[in-house]
């Protein structure tokens, strides 16, 4: 009996977990990894703070190569990039990037994990040297290499989002002179306005320019970029990075027919499975069940793709797990501040068709006699009859990322604000005060 052939489509944080923990449930698998960039299973999150110095070097970042993938009987190949699928035929059509050649290749089971791609608007001058998306080894290598060759003095950031915040401390930490460029009302989507307030008020304290409701008309420049048009203006830059979002990559399941939900993600149940037999699909690429709304959901973190990736692996080997689903938690270091939020914003719950209500509350991160106290903004989203927790967010300068969990835990487990109320927390001086802003928060909620 020949063995299964199992091919995966996209060698990051999904496609890699899924590789290893199908290879655990079942020895005798053939596993291969088809992977257009240079690299597999590296953390995408930590490029910023390569680029800022925080790291040693980009490729610390890498967590396995395909020569350690290779003793566990993967063959993850790099600078592969898969052209089509053949559902009826089971066959991928691959070509090697290095040489040209292509192959055909055939798989008994399929996983699309070729994740998101970053949004490069179609601007005039987008493609010009010294313009740079961050989304892989080689965009962090280009923009580390870039500095160190020309040394630029002058920055644009189109996007206010995570990455464009945190490459904001990034390209800052190298003496560049940055203007924020963001076409909504406020930095940080994932958070309200009265709490996005507080992350924009960090960055002008750090001398870094930030304009709001604008749009880019284009960026200038002869042999490199040297400005950015906005408002009829020209910003002065000599390094662009475009951080204005993601899409999931899903043109070769589109191809295959293979259905894609209501977020143009690939649309998927609670196995990976999609909607063609043997085709299964995780992390960026897939939608996920939101605990909170109950409806599908496109959110791109790597938590979420190493725990989809792992259950599609088990599942690929022969096993029967299920992905219970997210409510979109996220933290992002802005310069000396954390911002989190977990669940729905009040603008996204509403626009869901809730009825809402919110409750805001600052308080100490540590007790109030304590040196380095700081304060913490906490804002709860719940909904009005039922009183069940709908989101939290919180920002500070200290003791908001993990806090964020506690939000999270309640999301999960489907709780109101009074039941958060009673939570039992942790109580020293240098740690917390003894009523804790999250629950100085859902007290005001209870009154």
């Amino acid at each position: 009996m020949m063995s299964k052939q199992v091919v995966i489509i996209g060698g990051g944080a999904a496609g890699m977990s899924a590789a290893a923990k199908a290879r655990r449930m079942d020895p005798a698998l053939e596993i291969v990894v088809y992977e257009r960039s240079g690299y597999v299973s590296y953390g995408a999150c930590g490029f910023p703070y390569a680029i800022k110095g925080d790291i040693a070097c980009v490729e610390d970042v890498v967590v396995r190569t395909p020569e350690q993938f290779a003793k566990q009987g993967i063959r993850a190949l790099v600078r592969h990039e898969v052209r089509a699928i053949d559902p009826a035929a089971r066959t991928v059509r691959v070509r090697d990037l290095s040489s040209g050649v292509e192959i055909t290749d055939s798989w008994d089971e399929l996983l699309l994990t070729a994740g998101g791609g970053a949004i490069r608007p179609p601007l005039p001058g987008a493609d010009m040297p010294g313009v740079f998306t961050l989304r892989n080894v080689e965009d962090a290598l280009a923009i580390q290499g870039w500095i160190a060759q020309h040394q630029p003095t002058r920055g644009v950031i189109i996007g206010g989002g995570y990455i464009g915040l945190e490459m904001a401390e990034a390209l800052a930490a190298h003496g560049i002179a940055l203007t924020v460029v963001e076409r909504l009302p406020h930095l940080l989507p994932n958070l309200d306005p009265e709490l996005a307030a507080h992350a924009q008020a960090e960055l002008v304290r750090q001398q870094v320019e930030v304009r709001l409701s604008q749009a880019v008309e284009g960026l200038d420049g002869d042999a490199c970029v040297r400005g950015v048009v906005v408002g009829g203006q020209t910003i002065p830059a000599d390094i662009v990075i475009l951080a204005v979002g993601v899409r999931p990559q899903v043109e070769l399941a589109r191809a295959a027919r293979v259905a894609l939900g209501p977020t143009g993600a690939i649309a998927v149940d609670d196995h990976q499975r999609t909607s063609v037999l043997h085709i299964w699909a995780a992390g960026d690429v897939a939608e996920a069940h939101h605990r909170v709304t109950g409806r599908p959901a496109w959110v791109p973190l790597g938590t979420t793709a190493n725990k989809q990736g792992k259950v599609a692996g088990e599942n690929i080997g022969g096993g029967d797990a299920r992905f219970g689903g997210i409510v979109g938690t996220a933290v992002v270091k802005v310069f000396d501040l954390e911002a989190a939020s977990s669940g729905l914003t009040e603008a996204r719950a509403r626009a869901e068709g809730f009825m809402v209500k919110t409750v805001s509350a600052t308080a100490n991160s540590r007790a109030h006699y304590m040196p380095g106290h700081q304060p913490i903004h906490v804002k709860l989203v719940y909904e009005e009859e039922s009183r069940r927790l709908l989101g939290g967010q919180l920002i500070g300068r200290e003791g908001v990322a993990k806090r964020v969990d506690v939000i999270a835990a309640a999301l999960h487990g489907g709780w109101t604000v009074d039941e958060l109320a009673e939570l039992d927390l942790s109580y020293a001086p240098p740690f917390a005060p003894v009523w804790d802003p999250i629950l100085v928060a859902a007290n005001l909620a209870r009154r």
